[in-house]
């Protein structure tokens, strides 16, 4: 659950960065504050109508694959892409308030869609590790300030951060890193 959490929140701020850049870079695109609610039909997307859509793509890629080059292989990929793109961009036009008026504002932004996602990919781990340590920092302070008695919260208001996670550690004989690592197996 947690992943899932981290994953589509981490993936949320990216795409309303995305999607504010091509409401800046493309004309014909307007964007605006339904960046916000459109983000949200994209994060969806991204999520789960993509590599529903992707693999669809390959399947009827890989039939008729009999004689392809390498260079030729990689050309069918990205148009492939560019594809799954393009229809969840017409998703996002249709399903929010985002407006796109002529050709350039349906076919450039896919193009900005299809960078955004890669760069992305590249910096994924690092924001969902981030995430994942706010999202962890918010849980335990909800459940460690409501479990804990008052006048032990008066006590515990001095320590520095490495003793209050060396008295967590305590507790249940794990560190930081251990708790993530498990969190994200279950």
């Amino acid at each position: 659950m947690k992943n899932g959490i981290v994953r589509f929140a981490a993936l949320y701020v990216f795409n309303v960065a995305v999607l504010l850049l091509i409401g800046l870079l493309s004309a014909g695109v307007s964007v605006g504050f339904h960046a916000l609610w459109a983000a949200v039909i994209l994060t969806l997307a991204a999520l789960f109508v993509k590599p529903l859509l992707t693999g669809a793509f390959r399947k009827a890629a890989a039939k008729s694959a009999a004689d392809r080059t390498k260079t030729g292989e990689k050309v069918v990929q990205y148009v492939l892409v560019y594809l799954v793109e393009l229809i969840i961009w017409v998703a996002v036009v249709w399903l929010s308030g985002v407006r796109a008026s002529g050709f350039w504002s349906y076919a450039l932004p896919p193009l900005f869609l299809l960078f955004g996602w890669m760069i992305y990919d590249q910096v994924d781990d690092k924001l969902r590790a981030k995430a994942g340590e706010l999202y962890d920092a918010v849980q335990g302070r909800v459940s460690g300030r409501k479990a804990a008695p008052a006048s032990a919260s008066a006590s515990t208001s001095a320590e520095t951060p490495a003793t209050a996670e060396a008295r967590e550690e305590l507790q249940d004989g794990l560190t930081p890193e251990q708790r993530r690592m498990l969190d994200e197996l279950g």
